[in-house]
């Protein structure tokens, strides 16, 4: 499970329904562009929970708020009552601390002496030339805070959950419907956003009225259910605040195959290898993803790494979610127990109610 759930949603129908159908659903980071939008990059499918949404699922873009059907989920002889799902936010900014690394990668390349050449980029001019004047829009108040491309990741969920079950999200069951969120800004701003969508569904044409007006009210925040991990003294003791959790993680930094990139890099850019680090390639990585799902923009960024220096990124990244949030440690999974007890208990209410 990864850090910063956006939402826990629960939409319950009248009782007289026949079978219990749960969804649980952790999305990566969502964006849609323009079905005309070509900007693509080769590195997309090694970004992780920062690829683009449509990168994973293409056959969303001819109508992203048509649902993909699953034909053994909704057969007709199966009548949903109730649906949970668990979702991250949307396409968001990168945080603080990844722009702040940024700033530092992008005074190393402006300090580079003239004249010199590394890659050549589009345009004949070096790549480390031109990323030194590609422009630096990102800024430190944004810090992970949801984009608009995220808001509308998240309208047109709710857009396919509403088609996708109708029964469920029916007129008359709109005042039924939960929605748990996360303290996270981003989150909190993903919630509205889902039902500024629910809003559309019921409403087309009309504009959607502030999310504290609507019936269902605006979302609850629980960070002791949805941010469970910074709830479990284990787990902050053993993994997040042991210096030596992450050794494995630490030990590929340093290993031969991000040398071999550091290397790459360093040449290709003309800086010298050793004002560069790891943590600073991984940035210059993600920021390709950025670009990309923020501006649909293919930058010079995405010239610096190829298909083979994207499997080793993506690795190194994949490797921390192991050790922190995965199979690592056995704790990563149960801090998850209170989380997953609120699903099942409401999921057990459910069936009692139809039964009754």
């Amino acid at each position: 499970m990864l850090r910063g759930h956006g939402r826990l949603l629960r939409v319950t129908a009248a009782p007289v329904a026949a079978l219990a159908v749960a969804l649980v659903s952790s999305l990566s980071r969502c964006s849609l562009l323009e079905p005309e939008d070509p900007v693509v990059s080769a590195l997309s499918p090694y970004f992780g929970t920062k690829t683009r949404y449509e990168d994973a699922n293409p056959g969303l873009l001819p109508n992203p708020e048509a649902p993909r059907r699953d034909p053994e989920l909704l057969e007709e002889t199966c009548t949903p009552v109730q649906l949970v799902a668990l979702i991250r936010h949307g396409t968001r900014y990168p945080t603080a601390k990844q722009i702040r690394k940024l700033r530092q990668l992008h005074g190393l390349l402006q300090a580079r002496r003239p004249g010199d050449d590394g890659t050549r980029a589009a345009g004949g001019r070096s790549l480390g030339a031109a990323l030194a004047n590609w422009p630096l829009w990102y800024a430190d108040w944004m810090d992970g805070q949801l984009v608009e491309k995220g808001r509308q990741d998240m309208r047109q969920l709710a857009l396919r959950l509403a088609s996708l079950f109708p029964a469920l999200f029916s007129r008359e069951n709109y005042g039924r419907l939960q929605l748990v969120t996360s303290s996270k800004h981003r989150c909190v701003d993903s919630g509205a956003a889902f039902l500024q969508g629910l809003w559309q569904h019921y409403h087309p044409g009309v504009p959607p009225p502030d999310v504290a007006d609507m019936e269902c009210g605006p979302p609850r925040i629980n960070d002791k259910l949805m941010r469970f991990f910074d709830y479990c003294e284990k787990f902050l003791t053993q993994v997040e605040k042991n210096a030596t959790a992450l050794y494995h993680v630490e030990a590929f930094k340093t290993g031969p195959e991000m040398q071999n990139i550091l290397n790459k890099v360093a040449a290709t850019l003309q800086v010298p290898v050793n004002n560069l680090s790891a943590d600073l390639i991984q940035v210059a990585f993600f920021t390709c993803s950025f670009d990309l799902a923020i501006k649909g923009v293919k930058s010079p960024w995405c010239d610096v790494f190829d298909i083979d220096d994207a499997k080793v990124l993506e690795y190194l990244n994949d490797l921390k979610q192991y050790w922190k949030r995965g199979y690592g440690y056995t704790i990563n999974s149960r801090s998850s127990c209170t989380l997953f007890q609120d699903i099942f208990q409401h999921l057990d209410k459910a069936i009692e109610q139809k039964k009754r």
